[in-house]
């Protein structure tokens, strides 16, 4: 239903996330990568219901992890080839599922190029990658973590931020740098997280590569004009459309937003 409404809205694409059982949950992500999983179950769902959908699913181990990480934990660090290898399960089990685009949003090094070196091997062709390229350690991520149950968890030997992979966000050149290697690799679409507080790096991202840039409007930059739109303090839509046409004009060629229907509603008018 919600697909179908967001269809008729004009809105052409999807990004998906999952929130599953605990007792589902594991170091090692197994679930991410389950043919019948909530995630696969819901790819097929949507293709059914409107085919023409883009569908985007999140590849990252942290809404299957015990530790809220985007990874795998050991020792107290985060693994990075073994996780690679478990994405690339994930991303093939996506595109066997009906999945348009693979959106691996974990930041580790190399997954893009295992990624698609999977995908082609496994004769998923025209199964394309948005890359979360430049994904910084952002504060802003508070009301999804909390929604989704995927902070780390405060727990002895376990990592207590995402900081030894996601992006110090005084640092601008790391960004840049990203981009250009996940194109490398065979990214499709590039992205840089959050949105509104960084369209610095959206702007020298897009004059960098020459692939679409998409932009992710978190839930705490969606939050905060919510909250001050209850209170009195902001006119809602006079924000949200400002906000929206201002990563638009950094250059952004997609924009994955939770105001999506509020602002197709209002542009449609």
């Amino acid at each position: 239903k919600e697909v179908k409404e967001a269809w008729d809205l004009g809105i052409k694409a999807v990004n998906i996330y999952v929130k599953i059982s605990d007792h589902l949950k594991d170091n090692k992500g197994v679930e991410a990568w389950n043919k019948d999983g909530l995630m696969q179950q819901t790819i097929r769902a949507i293709k059914d219901a409107v085919p023409e959908m883009i569908v985007m699913p999140d590849v990252a181990l942290d809404p299957y992890s015990i530790y809220g990480h985007d990874g795998i934990i050991e020792n107290g660090q985060l693994l990075n080839d073994p996780t690679v290898d478990a994405l690339t399960r994930m991303s093939l089990s996506h595109a066997e599922a009906g999945a348009d685009f693979v959106a691996p949003s974990d930041m580790m090094d190399g997954r893009v190029l295992a990624i698609r070196k999977a995908l082609e091997e496994n004769g998923h062709h025209n199964v394309g990658i948005m890359s979360y390229s430049a994904k910084y350690a952002s504060a802003f991520y508070g009301p999804f973590r909390d929604a989704l149950d995927s902070a780390p968890v405060d727990s002895q030997n376990i990592p207590k931020d995402k900081k030894t992979y996601q992006m110090d966000y005084a640092n601008r050149i790391e960004g840049i740098r990203e981009a250009l290697l996940d194109v490398e690799e065979g990214a499709d679409i590039v992205m840089v997280k959050p949105g509104i507080a960084y369209l610095d790096i959206v702007r020298e991202v897009k004059n960098a590569v020459h692939v679409p840039v998409a932009v992710y409007q978190v839930s705490g930059e969606y939050a905060m004009v919510k909250a001050a739109a209850e209170r009195g303090w902001l006119d809602h839509d006079k924000i949200m459309l400002e906000q929206l046409y201002c990563i638009k004009r950094a250059g952004a060629s997609i924009i994955s937003t939770y105001f999506a229907k509020e602002a197709s509603v209002l542009l449609n008018k």
